[in-house]
């Protein structure tokens, strides 16, 4: 199992002085005051140089970058601090601070908000805009997941069950009486299951529950990803795409679905969008609009940017979300306990999906409502975005001025 992820930390080391000479090319034929950037033709070699070099380049976590934001007119600054540190995973909190009085009593009153990031191939840092949206208006919690291959074998194994129990653990800890939970993607199965399990043993659950673009229900509308899950057997997966960690990394001998793999999959899925952008991106270097190049940079440099998800984790995933459709069929058990979504009663529940998105289709988050029949009819909102595909509706313009704002007052009925 490990053959695979040893050729391809191979081709990166070989790749390395490639990229690292063409980083270096790109800045001598494009900066001021080099007599080589005078040269007839120097755009187009920086350019091609720098091209080469982001294929070429190991793309790490990005930062959450997220130091300040406006509240009620004031530019407010913000720190991250680590609440919670287990092995696959941190619980953030990104705390605001100001010095005028009214508004951090403004601030204290604000809903508290524990963002659930996806572990599906990304890194948390995906949500950067989804949370610095949210800080105008909510105190802000967020599950930054953890790269698998960093994780020493000793750690153990991480499961879906084991995914289920941290999301019970973070929202015991920050409190669920005064606490809103936001799902995006993939981890509105677990969050469902998490809270579900706390309402049937009698625990205080969230005030609300907002589930955007999951899988829910993957029977309806099923997309290409969905497809590729039904096309194979369980141990087509555990053949084709679980390896083992190399050295040097902490996880060696971990089995996990790498990253890399999953990126080429990604890739795979609209190869000649990936092409166009990178040829509109070599272009505006050429022409000197730096704007839309810096754009592209920004949303590469994060969708590049992919982590190991653990064996146990994925494989569960798979059989449960997309094969075994056991949520929505009601035979889903965890550690022996059975997942009955009917047993919520105290939270109110919005669902939000995007019109175009090719990941989760239409309904499959939608039919969150069929399975909380305990929920008041009153107290459950769904929301499909026009013209939105699944990143839509949670980060960029349309998420911050049509889906944020309806949110937001969501929350804010659900806390009132």
């Amino acid at each position: 199992m490990t053959l695979l992820y040893q050729w391809h930390e191979l081709g990166r080391a070989w790749m390395a002085p490639l990229a690292y000479m063409a980083e270096a090319n790109a800045r001598i034929f494009s900066a001021q005051g080099s007599w080589l950037s005078n040269l007839p033709g120097a755009e187009r070699i920086a350019a091609s140089n720098e091209l080469i070099y982001r294929i070429g380049k190991d793309y790490e976590k990005p930062a959450w970058d997220i130091h300040e934001v406006e509240v009620n007119g004031l530019t407010v600054p913000v720190v991250e601090q680590e609440i919670i540190k287990k092995p696959f995973c941190r619980l953030l909190r990104f705390k605001r601070y100001t010095d005028d009085a009214d508004n951090i009593v403004a601030l204290k009153d604000d809903p508290v908000v524990l963002v659930v990031a996806p572990l599906s191939g990304h890194h948390a840092t995906l949500l950067r805009d989804t949370v610095r949206t949210l800080l105008r208006d909510h105190k802000v919690y967020v599950t930054d997941w953890v790269d698998a291959r960093m994780v020493p074998q000793e750690a153990g194994a991480f499961s879906l069950d084991d995914y289920i129990g941290y999301v019970e653990e973070f929202i015991r800890h920050i409190g669920a009486k005064n606490l809103n939970v936001i799902s995006v993607c993939q981890p509105t199965v677990p969050v469902l299951a998490a809270v579900s399990l706390m309402a049937g043993r009698g625990e205080d659950t969230p005030r609300s529950l907002v589930m955007m673009g999951g899988p829910i229900d993957a029977r309806r509308s099923p997309t290409e990803v969905n497809g590729l899950a039904t096309r194979n057997p369980l141990s087509w997966f555990e053949n084709n795409v679980i390896h083992s960690v190399p050295s040097p990394y902490p996880g060696h001998g971990r089995a996990v679905y790498p990253g890399f793999l999953q990126h080429a999959g990604f890739i795979a899925m609209n190869p000649s969008r990936h092409f166009m952008s990178h040829w509109d991106f070599y272009a505006n270097l050429v022409k000197g609009d730096l704007q839309d190049a810096d754009s592209h940079r920004r949303f590469y440099d994060e969708y590049n940017a992919v982590l190991d998800m653990p064996a146990e984790y994925y494989l569960d995933t798979i059989r449960v979300v997309f094969q075994e459709f056991l949520l929505p069929r009601g035979k889903w058990k965890v550690n022996g306990e059975l997942v009955n979504p009917a047993a919520i009663t105290d939270t109110a529940l919005l669902t939000i999906e995007g019109e175009l998105d090719d990941i989760s289709g239409l309904g499959q988050t939608a039919a969150a409502h069929d399975l909380c029949t305990g929920i008041a009819p009153d107290h459950q909102q769904h929301i499909t975005v026009e013209g939105a595909g699944h990143y839509g509706i949670f980060s960029g313009r349309r998420w911050r001025d049509k889906v944020y704002p309806q949110v937001r007052d969501f929350i804010a009925k659900a806390a009132g």
